[in-house]
């Protein structure tokens, strides 16, 4: 059996939009550029009709990982989310204690991590450190840099 994947609701929701469209539109593009590309003639020497079968490959590939996302996918009930203990799902402010700095990251499953988002993964070293922690802990994670300490100030939804 494979792993469940966590989502949260916003993830699920955007990874069946993405489907959608790869599934309608984007399919319906490469489809044409094929067309087009087999109408030059000679298949062994068209590069653009190699082209379009590469990029129609890349397609079908991704649909495939997506469909086995949401096959395998178990949401995050928000509403079951307590703000006693950080969980997937959580959002967290915290303060690296080495530098003062404050940060609020969300905790997500790892198909929704995007740290420009601030969305850090809970297999990341940091979402591993601070899941299961409570206010006032403080999580000592080891990361690329070194080992950095991080105290959990608040965790809400």
């Amino acid at each position: 059996m494979a792993k469940p994947i966590m989502l949260t609701e916003e993830g699920l929701k955007k990874l069946e939009a993405e489907l959608e469209v790869l599934k309608g539109e984007k399919r319906s593009e490469i489809a044409e550029k094929i067309k087009v590309a087999r109408s030059y003639g000679d298949l062994s020497e068209n590069s653009e009709y190699d082209d379009a079968k590469n990029e129609q490959a890349i397609l079908e590939a991704r649909i495939a990982d997506i469909e086995a996302t949401l096959k395998n996918a178990v949401l995050i009930d928000e509403n079951e989310i307590s703000n006693d203990r950080v969980h997937v799902g959580s959002k967290v402010r915290i303060k690296n204690i080495a530098t003062d700095q404050e940060l609020t990251i969300r905790i997500v499953g790892s198909n929704e991590s995007n740290p420009k988002e601030m969305k850090i993964s809970d297999e990341s070293p940091i979402g591993l450190g601070l899941v299961g922690k409570v206010v006032d802990d403080v999580a000592e994670i080891e990361t690329p840099g070194g080992l950095v300490a991080y105290k959990v100030l608040e965790i809400s939804k």
